[in-house]
Formats: C-alpha cells, sequence, structure tokens
C-alpha cells in the first residue's frame, strides 16, 4: 500500500514576492526579472505589485509614469482578450537590489494582511464577459490617472488604490472589491476634475491681477 501525499496548494501572491526577496541578486532586478518570477500567476499581480510604492513610504523617483503605462497596457490586453505589448524600455527599468528588498518585503508584507480579506463573491461583478470587459475599462482610466505627474498630495495614492482594488477583485473574483475600486476611481476622477478647476480659476485670477498691475484703472 503506498501512501499518497496531498497535492499542494499553489502559493499565495504575498509568499511568492517573499521567496523572490529572499533571492535577489546583487545588481538588483528588472521588471521584466519580477514578471518572469510572477509569471504563474499572470499579469494582474503585476499590476497589483506596482501599486505598492504609492502606498506604502517607499522611494522610487519617477515610477508613476512606466508603472502606469504598464498596467494600462495589461488593461487593454484584457479588454481586448489578447497578450499586451509591454514595452522593453519599461520592463527593463532596473531596480537596486535596496529597491528591489523593499519593493518586494514590504509588498509581501502588505498583500499577505489583504490576502486575509479576499475571496469570491458578488459574481454577478466578476463573471460576466460584459462586466468583465466594463472591470478592464476602469483598470485602464484609473491607471492613466496614475501616470499623471502631479506634485500634489493623494493625486498618485487614490488612483493606486483604485488599481489595487479593481486588479485584486478581478483575479480573485471579489465582486467587493470591485466596488470599493470603482469607489477609487470615482474618487480619483473627483479629485483630479476640482485640482483642474482650482487650478483653472487660480490661473484667471493671476491673469487678472497681472492686467490690472499691468493697466491700473486711471
Amino acid at each position: 500500500m503506498t501512501n499518497s501525499q496531498p497535492p499542494k496548494s499553489e502559493k499565495s501572491f504575498s509568499e511568492v514576492l517573499l521567496e523572490i526577496a529572499g533571492n535577489i541578486p546583487p545588481e538588483g532586478l528588472t521588471l521584466r526579472n519580477i514578471l518572469e518570477k510572477v509569471g504563474s500567476q499572470g499579469l494582474l499581480p503585476l499590476c497589483m505589485l506596482l501599486t505598492i510604492p504609492f502606498l506604502l513610504p517607499i522611494s522610487l523617483p519617477g515610477s508613476s509614469l512606466p508603472f502606469g503605462f504598464l498596467i494600462a497596457l495589461i488593461g487593454f490586453g484584457r479588454l481586448f482578450d489578447r497578450p499586451p505589448w509591454l514595452p522593453a524600455r519599461f520592463l527593463n527599468r532596473r531596480l537596486t537590489a535596496a529597491q528591489a528588498g523593499t519593493l518586494l518585503g514590504k509588498g509581501s508584507r502588505f498583500f499577505a494582511r489583504l490576502e486575509k480579506y479576499i475571496h469570491p463573491r458578488l459574481y454577478f461583478l466578476t463573471h460576466a464577459d460584459t462586466t468583465g470587459r466594463v472591470n478592464s475599462v476602469a483598470l485602464i482610466v484609473t491607471a492613466i490617472c496614475l501616470t499623471a505627474p502631479l506634485p500634489l498630495p493623494f493625486t498618485n495614492t487614490f488612483p493606486a488604490y483604485g488599481v489595487l482594488f479593481l486588479s485584486s477583485g478581478m483575479l480573485e473574483r471579489d465582486g467587493a472589491l470591485l466596488v470599493l475600486g470603482y469607489c477609487m476611481l470615482t474618487l480619483t476622477l473627483a479629485y483630479f476634475t476640482f485640482i483642474w478647476i482650482f487650478g483653472v480659476t487660480g490661473l484667471q485670477a493671476l491673469a487678472l491681477q497681472i492686467s490690472l498691475h499691468q493697466f491700473p484703472a486711471k
């Protein structure tokens, strides 16, 4: 009689990140290297990982544009149900060993906490083809907002949470997370609209002040 062992369950995303963090070479890692290591879990986990610098105190200057652009391309791939084109320029961006260790280590702990609350629910938001396409469009819009180079509070944080909730909800068939993702997208668009209106009003007031200074009333 042979002893049969139950098959091992697939590693969680946090466990995968922790394993990668423990095997970082001295020269660091590129985004392509990280993608290859999480490849078995697909591209949505990469979207989740790319939000970490905007959610935790991790310094990766100039990352909002390339990371947001990559997330948007992944969203387009899901929208049209085909592998997305990912530019080598962004995939070959190298993180130092210290940056990669911080990103992966803190990301692993962050996702380990998040995974406790994720489970399939509200299936009508996750299983139909139409809702899947709508979710992909929402991911694209949120990622585009993430690329905005605005040096203002929350301009990266709000869309980063939107991407995190949308991508993890799509990955785990968790409709509740999708609802949170849509809430964050709505908040992001409202915040950006406020900034635009405030900026336009401020510029108009400044132009008026300059005009009055140059051409004072007689």
